[in-house]
């Protein structure tokens, strides 16, 4: 690259910022980062881009993925080329690679109460996150075993950080990152269209599961969480205009942060009715982030 080019890409990438969804669209099947994602991130950071990562993980499920990511001999990415995470959907948002916490948002023990009465009229299994910074531990309540495999499968992953529901143990809590509804893919949607309507006072933003693909998770927040509500912060506290934000996703979590970005786009492992709506790239197996970033950057 020339010096003058270098200057140009400089100067046009003033005051920009890239965010990019973790699970479906820049991680591929294997949880892994392919190595031209890899790259793109690094020079859009070279270029002065900031670079976001905005995911449904907690700050717990982050860091154990960061683990992971250092020993892939594949691509190894210790070094993330990243400077912000926004996990738990919108609920923290913190910079990298300190990892300090900038903003975060929770349910206070009343409202966790009333979520929990509408969840258990419904029949439902759910699990009460604890505040940031310790959303690795929940309270959990669940009534469909057998009918409800995915639920019972992030139960035991996190089995040593779950304590099962009762009135005495929600009352000691002190109030909630979220409430985590989970239900199979048959009665999925339905569910997070009841839940939507009945808990209109709260952020309720359903997701497809991490675990199996298929079952449907409902996450409930305080009002102000979203993807797009942390990417509207911190775009004003670093100084980017709407215009100039671009962002890729893959599932039902992104779509208010995809409508609200300058600039969408997102990968072909998208349901259909997402791909319906944004303009689509490579899927997260083919490396479709970095086709983003540069059909973003005309390059």
């Amino acid at each position: 690259m020339t010096a003058s080019r270098e200057k140009r890409e400089n100067s046009s990438a003033a005051k920009r910022l890239f965010v990019t969804d973790l699970d479906g669209t820049l991680l591929n099947d294997r949880k892994q980062i392919a190595p031209q994602d890899l790259t793109a991130l690094t020079r859009m950071r070279q270029m002065g881009i900031s670079v976001a990562l905005a995911t449904g993980r907690s700050d717990y499920s982050f860091a154990k993925l960061l683990e992971n990511l250092a020993s892939d001999p594949a691509a190894p990415a210790g070094n993330l080329p990243a400077d912000h995470i926004i996990f738990s959907t919108g609920a923290g948002i913190m910079d990298f690679p300190g990892r300090n916490l900038l903003k975060s948002f929770s349910l206070p023990p009343e409202d966790v109460r009333i979520i929990a009465q509408v969840l258990d009229s419904l029949a439902l299994d759910y699990m009460i996150h604890q505040p940031v910074p310790d959303t690795r531990s929940f309270l959990f309540r669940q009534r469909n075993n057998k009918s409800n495999p995915d639920f019972h499968r992030r139960l035991q992953l996190y089995n040593s950080h779950a304590t099962r529901l009762s009135p005495v143990t929600l009352a000691a809590s002190h109030g909630a990152t979220q409430v985590l509804c989970i239900a199979p893919p048959e009665s999925g949607h339905r569910i997070a269209r009841q839940l939507a309507a009945s808990l209109r006072q709260f952020s309720v933003i359903k997701a497809t599961s991490p675990l199996d693909g298929q079952s449907i998770w409902v996450e409930i927040f305080a009002p102000a969480v979203s993807k797009s509500q942390a990417v509207k912060w911190l775009a004003g506290e670093i100084g980017v205009p709407r215009e100039q934000v671009c962002a890729v996703g893959n599932d039902y979590n992104d779509e208010d942060l995809l409508h609200w970005a300058g600039q969408s786009f997102v990968v072909a492992n998208s349901p259909e009715s997402i791909l319906a709506r944004f303009p689509a790239v490579a899927s997260n197996n083919e490396a479709g982030v970095s086709e983003a970033a540069s059909r973003w950057l005309g390059l």
